[in-house]
């Protein structure tokens, strides 16, 4: 080792879903989207100018910050947006978890996070599910640097309810507890609600999934102001322009049409139903799903060799070899045809193992 080397920031990154492109792929593992972004969306972008592009873009993201501030009923000093929820996510990090005491998240759970605390060096301490992959509020009411955890929680796709979540954050008043909340437009309950109540609550949500631009790499947290302030304040001492124009204007747009927002979340929701139907039909066993994905397993085909036959027909899902869930797969819901396609390989694939 050169003696550089000894000072370098050493982490084992994170690695993202398999981002394949063929022609005539079912791409069902990185919980995109099926549909495309609300119709304003397109003439938005088309409306961007040469002379837009040019300059910098709103540092404050003005646009997007205020669509969100309606859009949600909150004060715009209750808004912060990044490139993503995870620069969201890391910023938070980065900002309040800084106590030297162990940050709390789940065994089984979005892994960036022990990627961020060991860049950060942070450290923490998993928490493991039950027997039933569930979140113990119990784990999490103790001393600790901070707590963060999806909700649903992923790959799971098993949501906590909402008193259970006000038990942990009112248990922990000081430090700051991060509900991440990617999912949670799929029929899950927001602790949006809980904000005015706790100062030290912060949700972050995302664009990627329910709003259909992954693409554009838009998150945002809603807080106390107080948290908000912080937020700003570190994220104008890493770099002040962090959201491009395109993406501000996408994103607002997204944000004003909830007639389509509303529309493109009930298809996902009733295919992923119906999609449940037919795998138990198949024979598989599921946690009960209420993200744009569902995470099942099967009795009899182990999941790893049923992933490369998927991906032998080029259909594409998410496989973790990790320690209680390398049985199951992540299957992420597309449309009502990709799912047809993919039911009907399962059924025949099952008839032949």
């Amino acid at each position: 080792m050169k003696a550089w080397e000894k000072n370098v920031r050493n982490v084992v990154p994170y690695t993202p879903g398999e981002q394949p492109n063929r022609p005539k792929m079912i791409k069902l593992n990185t919980n995109e989207n099926p549909y495309p972004p609300a119709p304003g969306v397109a003439k938005a972008l088309q409306g961007l100018t040469g002379d837009s592009l040019r300059r910098y873009p709103d540092p404050a993201a003005g646009v997007l910050v205020r669509a969100l501030a309606e859009h949600y009923g909150v004060p715009e000093q209750q808004v912060f947006v990044g490139v993503g929820s995870d620069d969201v996510l890391a910023m938070s990090f980065l900002t309040f978890f800084n106590s030297g005491k162990p940050i709390l998240f789940p065994d089984i759970t979005y892994s960036f996070y022990d990627v961020w605390a060991d860049l950060f060096r942070i450290p923490y301490e998993r928490q493991p599910l039950d027997e039933n992959f569930q979140i113990r509020t119990e784990d999490y009411c103790k001393d600790c640097g901070g707590i963060v955890f999806p909700n649903p929680n992923a790959p799971t796709g098993i949501e906590k309810n909402l008193e259970e979540l006000e038990k942990i954050i009112a248990a922990n008043p000081d430090v700051i507890v991060i509900l991440d909340e990617a999912y949670i437009d799929f029929g899950g309950t927001s602790a949006l609600s809980l904000v005015p109540k706790y100062d030290n609550l912060l949700v972050v949500q995302t664009f990627s999934k329910s709003r259909s631009l992954a693409g554009m790499r838009i998150g945002f947290a809603i807080g106390n102001e107080k948290l908000i302030k912080y937020l700003e304040d570190a994220k104008y001492s890493f770099n002040s322009y962090t959201m491009s124009a395109a993406a501000l204007a996408a994103g607002a747009e997204a944000v004003r049409d909830n007639t389509y927002f509303q529309e493109t979340l009930q298809k996902i929701i009733c295919t992923r139903e119906r999609t449940k139907k037919e795998l138990a039909r198949l024979g598989f066993s599921y946690l009960d799903s209420k993200s744009n994905f569902i995470f099942a397993t099967h009795p009899s085909c182990p999941a790893g060799e049923l992933f490369e036959a998927l991906k032998q027909e080029d259909i594409y899902v998410r496989y973790f070899n990790k320690p209680r869930i390398s049985n199951y797969l992540r299957i992420s819901i597309g449309t009502d045809g990709e799912m047809d396609v993919l039911i009907q390989f399962l059924e025949e694939y099952l008839r032949r193992v």
